[in-house]
């Protein structure tokens, strides 16, 4: 479910908490990250059982218009596109997510301020609309209002973050990523699931009882922490041009993570380490931080394989 520069990103997040004094025993910081990252599935919970909330609040509206007590003939002949939505009806009646909803005791009855909120802004937007006025209702169709529903209203809906930041400091830090998971959720859903099909996990399945996902996540905020002195002198000999302690902490701990995963994530390709890290530092660093990432790590791969320090398992990895 989770990508690895999803991962990335937490492992950066913790170790940016651990630098600034947030954190200061390593069992205890790797325990944190982990059940961040367990937090995310949680919150990927909550955003279904939101979708599918407003969907239910939508049919209680449609029955309480037809008992109006001077009914238009909107309310008698009411459009039911949304509240049949396809995708929001089969998450509705999975196994997985009801027992996730049940376990994590969402209940939305005391927000119903919150849900009118959002489903007014839903009916005033122009693709809403479009969608009620589509003559076909297939699962591609739901497919894709949903996505919308999601990146343009849901990813900026300011009421729900605030009201996240009550439930859990971790929903507020993993608002952003989750928003990507429901999106790849959406744009993934086939007809094919049912009641009995399982929501993503957050991990890749293990093989051989090996989660090779959680592991990379373990090593890679370990081993930076550990090899700290090590990481930093390899740094500081390669930015001779730079005073060491004005480049952007961000910027540090990019290229400490690099490091280790060019010398000991063996089966993590040379270019995927670079491209991820230059990209990360676009998103999370100053301005003219892509460029020096990019710079310095093209030195560093250059050097460690001159003095073979980058060890990698299979074809193409080492390029």
């Amino acid at each position: 479910m989770l990508y690895r520069r999803h991962l990335r990103i937490k492992v950066l997040q913790a170790l940016y908490s651990w630098h600034i004094g947030g954190i200061d025993d390593v069992i205890r910081g790797e325990k944190l990250l982990l059940e961040s990252i367990n937090k995310l599935h949680d919150l990927f919970i909550y955003q279904l059982s939101f979708l599918v909330e407003i969907k239910r609040f939508a049919e209680v509206r449609i029955e309480e218009n037809k008992l109006k007590f001077y009914p238009t003939p909107q309310d008698l002949n009411p459009n039911f596109r949304f509240v049949e939505n396809k995708v929001l009806n089969c998450i509705e009646q999975n196994n997985d997510f009801i027992l996730n909803e049940n376990k994590l005791k969402i209940n939305w009855s005391d927000q119903s301020d919150l849900i009118l909120k959002f489903y007014n802004l839903l009916k005033s937007k122009d693709f809403y609309n479009v969608y009620l006025s589509t003559k076909e209702s297939t699962i591609e169709n739901d497919k894709r209002f949903l996505l919308k529903v999601t990146d343009q209203l849901l990813s900026e809906f300011e009421l729900l973050r605030y009201y996240y930041e009550e439930k859990s400091v971790y929903f507020t830090d993993g608002y952003d990523l989750v928003i990507l998971l429901i999106i790849n959720f959406f744009e993934n859903f086939s007809a094919k699931f049912n009641s009995q099909s399982l929501l993503p996990s957050i991990y890749k399945p293990a093989v051989n009882g090996i989660n090779e996902d959680r592991d990379f996540v373990r090593n890679l905020y370990r081993l930076v922490l550990r090899n700290e002195e090590e990481l930093v002198n390899e740094l500081k000999v390669r930015t001779k041009n730079w005073e060491f302690d004005r480049i952007p902490l961000m910027d540090v701990i990019l290229l400490k993570m690099a490091i280790i995963e060019l010398q000991e994530m063996e089966t993590v390709p040379v270019k995927v380490t670079m491209n991820e890290y230059i990209e990360l530092a676009k998103y999370f660093s100053t301005a003219n931080s892509k460029v020096f990432v990019n710079g310095v790590l093209d030195r560093l791969i250059r050097e460690f394989k001159e003095n073979g320090k980058i060890k990698k398992t299979g074809r193409g990895l080492l390029e």
